[in-house]
């Protein structure tokens, strides 16, 4: 079992209030994590705001080197916190080393985007400005609070975390009750480098004591990764806070008659069943054209008869356990409530292993906007696909959807490709593979109930902080 704490004012704490977390495959215990009371959240938020007015002065030599240590310690540990990210999260092992990998490619751009970033020059030769130079300096708001999900406890912190070290700006951290051991154990390695007290806090509380922080003004910034469920509520009690919101979506793909349609089937059915479906950019819905959904069909089916299912440890296993015991049910009735609407099963649509909580590779066919299973984000191992007339058809069903993160288009036209980039009502066409492809440099969030802001350390840099326009008269 994992001994974890909190983290508040640069101590590790504890208290006699626990939550239980729990191997998601075998059900064992893995840890009891400490719920912070109103005192302690009350020090994390005072510590912050007093070591703001040190930090942000801080170098960005000091800053960047902070974020280099982090990174050498995290390649140390690499091995455990793979195993804890899969434990704790259901995820398959290959792919929690997967996050592991990404999260020291993160901290390595926000190296870089530390060390890079700045204001801008402002042009001053017309009008009255004639004979003035002019430029912005980047200044950061100010506290950062953080609220993480569980699907990817140590990246989409860091997401996070290295914007708000690189601009200046100290941050509290608080993970998701699924998951939370990975982020307090991060803390240990935070705890080992140059960060001054009270710059970073990293604590589980009640959902009570994290809106009461959510609505405290001397935090500057709330970003928040979770459903837009939550996130617009929260948003509703942030008051004069920056908020920025990533909240995932149903992501489609579309399929035209010039696809390599074995290669788009292979890349598809990985990115619909992978980590059982719970990313917030996994494919949901599908759309094929005419010509060519036949042929399509019948490769994609075949890959998804081969996905692996099972324990998280096995290195082939792409399908693992959902996060909960209700989240399986909730899935399981929606696949039944759409077939009983007119949908049609063509694999899975059925419980694996209820004590696991695994849900098998599911395709669907036959579907309409008002099911579930298409309007809602299932995050789950289940993908429909749906033929259409043509590109501009596919396009339309794509954006029939509250949501808008991310699209798959395959496809050799440059004509289709022009159309989608222009059309397609998303925050990041991905040509001739799958919505979910990401690198963490790169901008990433969406339009809709998707979100607001863009991740990615250099991007969420600029939304950490605000411009002061210089004007020198020469």
């Amino acid at each position: 079992m994992y001994s974890v704490k909190n983290f508040i004012n640069g101590k590790f704490v504890d208290n006699n209030d626990k939550l239980p977390v729990y191997q998601k495959f075998s059900g064992e215990l893995l840890a009891e994590v400490p719920i912070a009371t109103p005192l302690q959240v009350e020090e994390a938020i005072a510590s912050a705001t007093e070591s703001f007015h040190v930090f942000k002065h801080f170098s960005t030599e000091k800053r960047a080197g902070i974020l280099k240590e982090l990174y050498g310690l995290l390649k140390e540990n690499s091995g455990k916190f793979s195993r804890i990210i899969a434990a704790e999260g259901g995820k398959p092992i290959s792919y929690a080393r997967s996050e592991v990998n990404r999260a020291l490619d993160n901290i390595e751009t926000g190296i870089r985007a530390t060390l890079e970033f700045t204001g801008r020059q402002v042009p001053m030769d017309y009008l009255n400005g004639k004979g003035k130079t002019a430029y912005t300096l980047r200044f950061p708001i100010g506290p950062v609070l953080g609220i993480t999900p569980f699907n990817f406890p140590l990246n989409l912190a860091l997401h996070k975390f290295i914007p708000a070290i690189g601009v200046g700006a100290p941050v509290i951290l608080k993970p998701a009750p699924q998951a939370p051991v990975t982020l307090l154990l991060l803390a240990e390695l935070l705890s080992q480098t140059g960060l001054p007290q009270g710059v970073v806090n990293i604590l589980y509380t009640t959902n009570e004591l994290s809106q009461k922080m959510v609505e405290d003004d001397r935090l500057k910034i709330l970003s928040f990764t979770g459903s837009d469920r939550v996130g617009w509520k929260l948003k509703s009690l942030a008051g004069k806070k920056k908020v920025l919101l990533e909240m995932g979506g149903n992501a489609a793909a579309i399929i035209d008659d010039s696809a390599d349609l074995k290669r788009a089937a292979k890349k598809l059915a990985y990115g619909s069943f992978l980590n059982a479906g719970q990313i917030c950019i996994s494919t949901q819905r599908i759309y094929v054209v005419e010509t060519v959904f036949d042929a399509f069909l019948e490769h994609f089916i075949e890959e998804a008869r081969q996905t692996k299912s099972g324990n998280m440890f096995d290195p082939d296993v792409v399908n693992s356990s959902m996060i909960s015991h209700n989240d399986l049910l909730r899935i399981d009735t929606w696949v039944h409530e759409a077939v009983k609407q007119g949908a049609i099963i063509l694999e899975g649509g059925k419980i694996l292993d209820e004590k696991a909580n695994i849900y098998a590779p599911t395709v669907l066919t036959n579907t309409r906007p008002e099911m579930k299973v298409w309007s809602e984000e299932a995050f789950a191992p289940v993908v429909l696909v749906e033929k259409v007339k043509d590109f501009k058809q596919a396009v339309s069903a794509t954006n029939n959807t509250r949501y808008g993160l991310q699209a798959g288009v395959f496809s050799d036209n440059i004509k289709h490709i022009l159309y989608a980039q222009n059309h397609l009502e998303v925050g990041g066409v991905i040509i001739n593979d799958i919505p979910g492809f990401r690198i963490d440099g790169m901008p990433y969030g969406g339009v809709k109930d998707s979100g607001l802001g863009r991740e990615g350390a250099l991007y969420a840099m600029y939304d950490f902080t605000e411009p002061r326009l210089i004007v020198l008269d020469a």
